[in-house]
């Protein structure tokens, strides 16, 4: 059994709040630009650590004006933006909780997370938000006010708070203490019923600290990000958290189409993503340059960047290939660092592994991307790879202050200040992922020599075949769903005599490849999950992942389905990991069908 700890390299301080990462901002550097606003003509306007402060506490005034308590929680619905984390340290100021829910989050979810938090009151960013929790307010008895963004409402609170004094405020700030509920976060129902984790107060406050120590080349006041991943996630909510503790400067884009233009203005130095974003960001390139007639250009460049990374790695870059890269440096690759704004260096990403094709190809850009590890339940980062200790394939060592150990059966636990404090009024599912201080991720790796973890798939996702054969679907589903026309890919086959998959189509990239291939751009998913030459590309992308299991492990059977897994369909999570029960329950006639005699691919039209 491996087990590395990386001590902490600051000091603990159990009666800090996370109120004081921002009071200890302003202390530092009061007139630096803490958030950046965008403007009517397209620019940016900055927002001082001092103006920050003054605007958390009106609110927070307000909040306490309104009769919000000490430990009281509150909801909020709200998508990624600049009030979010006004409304979090303002919360955290009145001495009150938040229970953050997904502004993509049904009434019945909403009733669900409300209810089962005890949430006192709620905020709402949009009509459309207060529509959903209207439906169910009548089963909410116990919500008081319900603030609504769009109708001004936070101005408004913040206007009624003159008569608090900064005395009151300051004995509410300062009440809480390390071990005290700082927020409930729920799961995203992947695997079940969600359930509440608590973060403390000293989650926050103690991984920050470390954290900046540990990241200071990416977390400092010269940085800066665009954030447009949802931030009631923990992964942005936390480097939200983090940017006020180190000085970082945080704009926002919550349309994903808009991102591009954001970035071309906003021009951050690292940025915060999902492995779906750098999928869709290179195949977009390939197909936008296949479609100007430098499709082999870029493949080329693509094989050149790779080759360089990996030259790097050994040490030693040979003469031709540095030649050839500095070649496809000004024809390929400049062009896309200028895209994501020219400045950016590095790129934290998480939820998922991300290939080793794209991590070189990135590097080459020089744009490092860090993958890291962790879940709600250790607060997002439990390891991450750092500038200077950094491994491609592997979610890097432990930050300080957390612990890793791989159980007998492959399973990684964690321990050290980022683990939380348990779920939600259910002490009995929380006894059942603690062992001790090791908290049971449920997923599975391996740890090397030097502590970097490599992750290779979810414990109750393994699927044992009928001959006994484990296989982890991850290991597959990654590299295939890297091709520019597959949205999803479910590998299925528990109990069963061989491995099969569910394919899903990506709408928005199928037209760019129909077009490219001399095929209708028109094309509906019903036809393209029956066509051929779509089959064909499919099965090309299958059999590069067979090449790298073994015969046992490898998809015999596909099924190319004309629909899409959604959030709205209820087969996607709010941060688009698939529900693999839901799946697996909805398609089961499908999925039995690739057993029965069924062709070894084929496209089923499901309307």
């Amino acid at each position: 059994m491996k087990e590395f700890f990386v001590p902490a390299v600051v000091t603990p301080d159990p009666d800090a709040n996370a109120t004081d990462l921002l009071v200890d901002r302003v202390r530092q550097t009061p007139n630096g630009a803490l958030f950046a606003l965008p403007t009517a003509d397209g620019g940016w306007s900055d927002v001082t650590a001092a103006e920050f402060h003054r605007q958390v506490k009106a609110l927070a005034k307000g909040f306490i004006a309104a009769g919000i308590k000490p430990g009281d929680k509150i909801g909020f619905m709200c998508k990624t933006r600049y009030e979010w984390t006004l409304v979090d340290f303002a919360t955290w100021f009145a001495g009150a909780a938040l229970v953050p829910i997904y502004e993509t989050s049904s009434p019945s979810q909403v009733q669900y997370i409300l209810d089962d938090s005890e949430a006192h009151h709620m905020i709402v960013e949009t009509a459309e938000h207060f529509s959903r929790y209207d439906e169910v307010a009548g089963d909410l008895p116990n919500i008081g006010h319900v603030w609504q963004m769009h109708l001004g409402d936070l101005e408004k609170l913040a206007s009624t708070g003159e008569g608090v004094s900064d005395d009151e405020l300051e004995a509410r700030r300062s009440a809480a203490v390390g071990s005290d509920l700082a927020t409930l976060i729920y799961t995203s129902g992947s695997t079940g019923v969600p359930k509440g984790c608590i973060l403390t107060h000293s989650n926050f406050v103690e991984l920050c600290r470390n954290a900046t120590v540990s990241m200071s080349q990416i977390v400092n006041p010269q940085s800066s990000t665009l954030l447009f991943i949802t931030t009631a996630h923990v992964f942005a909510r936390f480097i939200s958290v983090l940017g006020v503790h180190g000085g970082v400067k945080i704009g926002h884009q919550a349309d994903t189409k808009q991102l591009l233009s954001a970035l071309g203005s906003f021009k951050p130095t690292f940025l915060l993503a999902v492995p779906r974003v750098f999928e869709k960001v290179y195949n977009s390139a390939e197909q936008k340059a296949e479609a100007g007639g430098k499709g082999k250009i870029f493949r080329a460049a693509a094989d050149v960047a790779i080759a360089h990374s990996k030259a790097l790695d050994a040490g030693h870059v040979p003469l031709g290939l540095k030649l050839r890269f500095a070649l496809f440096d000004k024809l390929v690759y400049g062009k896309l660092r200028a895209a994501m704004g020219g400045r950016v260096q590095y790129a934290v990403s998480g939820s998922a592994p991300l290939g080793l094709r794209l991590a070189h190809f990135f590097r080459s850009l020089d744009i490092r991307i860090l993958e890291g590890y962790g879940l709600t339940e250790t607060t997002a980062p439990a390891t991450i790879n750092l500038v200077d200790k950094f491994k491609i394939g592997t979610t890097g060592p432990a930050l300080p202050g957390v612990g890793l150990k791989i159980a007998e059966d492959g399973e990684i636990l964690v321990k050290g200040i980022n683990v939380f404090a348990g779920y939600w009024k259910k002490p009995e599912a929380t006894a059942e992922v603690m062992e001790g201080e090791w908290f049971r991720t449920g997923d599975i790796g391996a740890l090397d020599d030097d502590g970097f973890l490599t992750i290779t798939g979810r414990k109750k996702e393994i699927i044992v075949t009928a001959g006994g054969k484990n296989v982890a679907p991850a290991a597959l589903e990654d590299p295939i769903r890297a091709n520019p026309i597959i949205g999803q890919v479910v590998v299925v086959g528990d109990k069963k005599p061989f491995v099969s998959a569910l394919v899903t189509l990506d709408s928005e990239m199928l037209p760019v490849w129909l077009n490219n291939n001399e095929l209708d751009a028109q094309m509906s998913l019903t036809e393209a999950a029956q066509h051929p030459t779509v089959l064909a590309e499919v099965q090309r992308a299958i059999d590069s992942a067979n090449s790298r299991v073994s015969r046992a492990e490898s998809i015999r059977k596909f099924t190319v389905l004309a629909t899409e897994f959604t959030e709205a369909s209820g087969h996607l999570t709010p941060k688009m990991s698939i529900k693999r029960h839901v799946i697996t329950t909805d398609f089961a006639d499908v999925i039995e069908g690739m057993y029965s005699g069924a062709p070894e691919t084929q496209g089923i039209s499901l309307q």
